[in-house]
């Protein structure tokens, strides 16, 4: 088959005569097309849809996006950079993003009991969002600092003052001695769209005002690292120095803070974070005012609803956060929460993840009434919760066990001793002495106790029989302890 090459031009025009028009380009072809006076009119095309002007942006815009620099010392093992770091040099400018990162690079090493003082230079980015000197950017930037240094594009520099760093959001503002500075406008993330055009500005590497663009990804992404933030995700090339930088729309406006990437080499692979500015400004806000950020806890532990638990739970769709766990006394236990609740939405607005709870609780202030919906034996309920300050114990997300077998349960079970239950924390369980088929396969293991089988209370073995004879789904939830911690576990018997 012989293949023709077409000119642009040529291309055009071809298009124009199906009826469609693209941009080619900043300046498609277009008003070379038009019909002759004799010929039947066709259809109109749809309006051309052009590029941004990232140019426009980036001239206009650049001046506000600062680079900043640190130094200071942290306390790391002798081995760390080999064992932690994966070979990263503790002097390596690099050092802080790659041990932020550590958790996509693999496996820790065996941290060493003798410490030393590890020399901290790091670079990142911020933007100006006042003009007598607030710097926004991310808290990981400035970490373990002594002394940070804001350098605009005009190459001043300035000596930054840390006006405060918000751990559970990564966000930092700073304050230089200056006037009259650029600024940069703040968007809205809720109007941003999936599929957007966004551009990033910042200092990969330490290359200064560098420009990289890309697309929305997806919205409210949670990550697992106990955050309260629902990130945005971007294929925007982000790289070591970007972080804390800015990523604007095609209005020039602050939509989100790049933060992190998913890599497994340290480098971008095409997957990278940005905190949304409505998170961040509400953060810098209390920072400005009081130094510190607040954030609300439930005092509960949750997670993820998969398919074997909406079975178990008779849910719909798998959608919630699951409480395996509820802090006695806390706002959670307040409320008339129970292990085995699915909380489905927060003052109306729906819980799809279980990292989303975190993230709609911590952007709560403390103190708050919120209006919990939750399912509970296969009914929808109401609960009121009165939130807590998330800086007297911080919340904690459970990691769900996907694994789940076929067949029978599979468990060896009897009564607990009283010693046992003593030393257990519990009034009432099952002891598991062994694990086999479905069960096991799905992470249960001799010496755990079962608290509960669908929510019902394990109090014996007949009614563990029971409730697996009743139920009509293809799985169970089992509640287990072991040692300290609970959590349910979906396992397939069917």
């Amino acid at each position: 088959m012989n293949t023709r090459l077409t000119s642009p031009r040529a291309l055009v025009i071809a298009l124009a005569s199906a009826g469609v028009i693209g941009a080619i380009g900043a300046g498609a072809y277009t008003s070379a097309v038009s019909a002759p006076t004799n010929a039947t009119p066709i259809a109109a095309a749809p309006a051309m849809v052009t590029l941004p002007d990232f140019s426009t942006i980036t001239s206009r815009d650049g001046p506000a996006v600062v680079n900043i620099s640190v130094t200071g010392t942290m306390k790391a093992s002798d081995d760390e950079a080999a064992a932690e770091i994966q070979g990263v040099d503790p002097d390596d400018p690099m050092f802080q993003f790659f041990r932020r990162f550590q958790g996509q690079m693999g496996p820790r090493g065996q941290q060493q009991q003798q410490q030393r003082d590890v020399p901290v230079r790091a670079q990142g980015s911020g933007f100006i969002v006042d003009a007598g000197g607030i710097i926004i950017t991310n808290a990981h930037v400035v970490k373990d600092a002594k002394e940070v240094t804001v350098k605009l594009t005009d190459r001043r520099e300035y000596r930054a003052k840390v006006l405060g760093a918000d751990a559970k959001t990564d966000i930092a503002v700073l304050k230089i001695d200056a006037k009259n500075l650029p600024v940069l406008a703040l968007g809205n993330t809720k109007d941003l769209k999936v599929g957007e055009w966004v551009l990033a500005i910042g200092s990969p590497f330490g290359f200064e005002n560098t420009v990289t663009a890309g697309v929305v990804s997806a919205k409210g992404r949670t990550l697992p690292d106990d955050s309260y933030v629902p990130f945005i995700q971007t294929d925007v090339a982000v790289n070591p120095g970007n972080s804390g930088g800015p990523l604007l729309n095609t209005r020039g406006e602050v939509v989100g803070i790049n933060s992190q990437i998913y890599s497994r080499s340290g480098g971008y692979q095409g997957v990278s974070f940005a905190i949304p500015i409505d998170v961040a400004v509400q953060v810098k806000d209390q920072i400005v005012a009081t130094g510190k950020a607040s954030h609300a806890r439930l005092g509960v532990a949750v997670q993820e609803v998969n398919q074997a638990f909406a079975d178990s739970f008779k849910l719909d769709k798998p959608e919630g956060a699951l409480v395996s766990n509820i802090e006695k006394g806390g706002p959670g236990d307040k409320a008339g929460l129970k292990a085995g609740d699915v909380i489905r939405k927060v003052d109306g607005q729906a819980i799809v993840s279980s990292g989303d709870l975190p993230a709609v609780i911590g952007q709560q202030a403390p103190g708050k009434k919120v209006t919990l919906e939750v399912w509970r034996q296969g009914e929808r309920q109401e609960l009121q919760a009165k939130l807590g300050d998330a800086s007297d114990k911080p919340a904690q997300v459970a990691k769900a066990d996907t694994g789940a077998g076929q067949g029978k349960l599979g468990l060896a079970l009897r009564p607990l001793q009283p010693q046992e239950k003593r030393e257990a924390g519990v009034e009432s369980g099952l002891l598991i002495e062994d694990a086999a088929g479905p069960s096991a396969q799905a992470g249960v293991q001799a010496g755990d106790v079962l608290l509960a089988i669908n929510g019902t209370p394990a109090q014996s073995l007949e009614q563990v029989r029971e409730v697996v004879a009743k139920a009509t789904n293809k799985s169970v939830a089992l509640l287990i302890q072991r040692g300290e911690d609970k959590i349910f576990v979906p396992v397939r018997i069917g």
